[in-house]
């Protein structure tokens, strides 16, 4: 199967960043990609407060146009995320969908980790202004099955190891990773998650400058299940694309059988150290 991760520079003007997503979409697909990933706010990128009030349903003008696409051009579309509007007085949710070649909706997964973090002499408070989603989701895509993710979703091994039991063969990972962080940690966690679960990562991010404090790293990347990096994306607007070779992922697997060699029983936090540390382990 070709993928492709479509890297924007998404801002607080939607018509300009749908109008940029299209385009690069279609120049995926007629690059024979038949899975196209779209980044995390990839119609809207902006404030806490703007991205409230930007917030769109499901059935909202964003996730309707990329319905359209996926359907004109019979692709599957990974619509990144989206702030979800879910009803009047609450947060939205950080929102990925993945649609399918006729423009249906194949999953939808809510960001379940937000990103409350102070690096680079920003405190991001994401939980200011979205509210977490609870549930794990996976989707077949083919002949593979895909797991869902949003970006800092990438610092929690758990998550993955979890999609990896559950079927997955790729990882989704639509992000806008800060540059603070992505210059030492973007690459080496997309490896991490590949080899650790033996499965391919497909991360579409976003790039630059997105005012007032936004700087996105970029470098968007598909990472096969060996861990080596198939594409990179250079700074600025683009797609990456790549073929995934899903024979040479099942000969991974057998011959070196990580996720058949788990042994999940011996895994489970001691009884007394759940009662002594009950936040770290609920």
């Amino acid at each position: 199967m070709r993928v492709a991760a479509v890297q924007l520079n998404s801002t607080a003007d939607k018509a300009r960043n749908l109008g940029a997503a299209e385009a690069l979409v279609r120049a995926a697909a007629a690059d024979g990609a038949e899975l196209v990933a779209l980044p995390e706010k990839w119609n809207l990128l902006a404030p806490g407060q703007e991205l409230v009030a930007g917030a769109e349903p499901l059935d909202g003008p964003s996730l309707t146009a990329a319905r359209g696409w996926a359907r004109t051009l019979g692709v599957r579309l990974l619509a990144g995320s989206i702030s979800e509007h879910v009803g009047d007085g609450e947060k939205p949710f950080n929102t990925s969908v993945l649609l399918g070649p006729d423009g249906e909706d194949l999953a939808v997964y809510r960001k379940i980790h937000m990103f409350d973090v102070d690096v680079g002499g920003v405190s991001y408070r994401e939980s200011a202004h979205e509210q977490s989603g609870e549930e794990i989701v996976t989707a077949p895509i083919g002949d593979l099955v895909a797991g869902l993710t949003i970006c800092y979703d990438l610092r929690f091994p758990e998550l993955h190891r979890i999609l990896a039991v559950r079927g997955a063969h790729l990882i989704t990972v639509p992000a806008a990773f800060t540059t603070a962080t992505g210059r030492d940690h973007w690459e080496v966690l997309l490896r991490a998650r590949a080899i650790e679960n033996a499965v391919f990562v497909l991360a579409p991010g976003q790039v630059g400058k997105a005012p007032p404090y936004f700087d996105s790293y970029g470098r968007s990347a598909i990472v096969d299940p060996w861990g080596v990096v198939l594409a990179t994306a250079p700074d600025g607007e683009c797609f990456i694309a790549a073929d995934l070779d899903l024979a040479g992922q099942e000969r991974i697997r057998e011959t070196l059988p990580a996720l058949a060699n788990r042994r999940p029983q011996s895994y489970t936090w001691p009884a007394a150290l759940a009662a002594a540390h009950p936040a770290a382990h609920a």
